[in-house]
């Protein structure tokens, strides 16, 4: 890995304060399509909580550790000769917390008032809940997002991770980013961006919030055409008790899945009945039962039936389509999810594997403009190890 990225944001420089997370994983983003993102971690080296090789800490890839210790006047006044040289600086600790370690937003605009100073947060940098603890389940809990997954009559559906911490906090603190810097560089002027992933998840849910405004969504899980309540959008086992997946929305996609199952339109009720959708469910469900996944997927190829099978974490990787779109790769030796969206003339990329905790200190601080003497002192002073 070397500061010469490849991508649409190469040049950009950012600086990023060690935590776990939705930033970590903001982070991995921009540096995919480019950035020179700077990681500060803790000296001792911080594993996110994760008991595992650094080497498997995906959200880590693509750009280099330095470790300083925060605690330490002379780390901190390290890290504000760093945000001097940067174009932004992304951070997810608890409202308060940077601004007690000297690196809070008015102490780092004033090192540099161009800096985009990206926070990350659950709840917000204000409000009643804003120094509770919480983690994605709970952010999603209060903005509707997870009362709206899962069957009907069931519990709510965890949905992983992915829509507080990542879709509604990651995603939203990259596109924060990307836009304060397009901003910065017409009018010289940083600012801070609040990305709070109870703000991103509810901003997740607007269409179906304009559903249910419109009387077209029950606020009942598991009974709408979204969310496993309609027969034709829906997840079906198979012989093998594996599963498939369908989603035919439209109406032609209807008329093939009724043909690919073997029935007529004639023997059905209408798609949208919803009286009759536990019927249909039911009936699909003993004729998906007939035919294992794979002979499923074969005989739907080509009918525009929207049919996919379910796959693994380790069958994903291998089906044809994501090995052509090289949707997946393998950096030293792990197999990862490849950068995305995709650039026709300045494509992103892995630019390496996850760093140990502070592997690049010196290199780091060498090439942002640090001499050697500044290190050394920054030794001495027990900054840096």
């Amino acid at each position: 890995m070397t500061p010469k990225q490849k991508g649409p944001l190469a040049g950009v420089r950012i600086v990023e304060l060690g935590g776990v997370g939705p930033v970590p994983f903001c982070g991995m983003l921009l540096a995919d399509l480019g950035a020179d993102v700077v990681r500060i971690d803790r000296p001792a080296g911080y594993d996110g909580g994760a008991p595992i090789d650094p080497k498997f800490n995906l959200l880590n890839r693509g750009r280099r550790s330095a470790a300083l210790d925060l605690k330490n006047p002379a780390a901190v006044d390290a890290v504000l000769a760093l945000v001097r040289r940067a174009d932004a600086l992304i951070e997810g600790f608890r409202p308060g917390v940077a601004e007690r370690l000297g690196l809070g937003p008015d102490a780092c605009l004033a090192a540099n008032p161009a800096l985009v100073y990206g926070r990350m947060t659950g709840w917000g940098q204000d409000g009643p809940l804003a120094q509770e603890p919480g983690h994605d389940v709970n952010y999603i809990s209060l903005t509707g997002v997870l009362h709206s997954i899962g069957t009907a009559g069931g519990p709510p559906a965890i949905p992983l991770n992915l829509a507080g911490d990542f879709g509604g906090g990651s995603l939203y603190l990259a596109l924060g980013v990307v836009s304060a810097l397009l901003e910065s560089r017409a009018s010289g002027q940083g600012q801070v961006i609040d990305a709070a992933m109870v703000d991103g998840s509810a901003s997740l849910m607007t269409l179906i919030y304009g559903l249910y405004a419109a009387g077209y969504w029950n606020d009942e899980r598991g009974t709408n055409r979204l969310d496993s309540g309609a027969p034709w959008y829906q997840v079906y086992a198979t012989a093998d008790d594996r599963w498939i997946s369908i989603a035919a929305n439209e109406a032609r996609f209807w008329r093939n899945v009724l043909r690919l199952l073997g029935f007529s339109e004639d023997e059905m009720p209408d798609q949208h009945d919803r009286s009759r959708w536990p019927e249909v469910r039911e009936k699909f469900a003993a004729v998906f039962r007939t035919r294992t996944r794979d002979e499923w997927c074969a005989l739907a190829e080509g009918e525009e039936a929207c049919l996919a099978p379910v796959l693994s974490l380790t069958e994903a990787p291998h089906h044809p389509h994501l090995r052509a779109r090289e949707t997946f790769v393998e950096v030293n030796g792990v197999v990862q999810p490849a950068p995305a969206p995709r650039f026709s003339r300045t494509p992103g990329a892995v630019q390496g594997p996850p760093p140990h905790p502070g592997q690049h200190t010196g290199e780091v601080l060498g090439d942002w403009g640090f001499t050697p003497g500044e290190l050394v002192a920054l030794r001495e002073a027990g900054a840096i190890t």
